[in-house]
């Protein structure tokens, strides 16, 4: 699940949450439902805006070695050198 960092100007400081890309709060309070905040003080149609967002990567997407450079079985040490296409499958 992605994670998002709001910046949040009446609380003075940023709160990351977690949530799916099919949600957006819209204000403060939406984002204290959504991350089950407690909201203090600060009037719930507060203005927050994402700041940062990343995407989630598979568990095996590094597991598979990638090839070799070129159809040598080795590292090529200049790409082109061989004239064969690099195939990143």
């Amino acid at each position: 699940m992605p994670t998002y960092v709001y910046s949040i100007e009446a609380l003075g400081g940023v709160i990351e949450v977690q949530h799916t890309t099919a949600l957006t709060p819209k204000n403060w309070g939406e984002l204290c439902l959504l991350a089950k905040l407690d909201p203090l003080d600060i009037p719930e149609s507060a203005e927050i805006s994402k700041l940062i967002s990343t995407t989630g990567i598979p568990k095996n997407a590094f597991k598979k070695p990638l090839p070799a450079a070129c159809n040598t079985g080795s590292d090529c040490p200049s790409c082109g050198l061989c004239g064969e296409p690099i195939q990143i499958n």
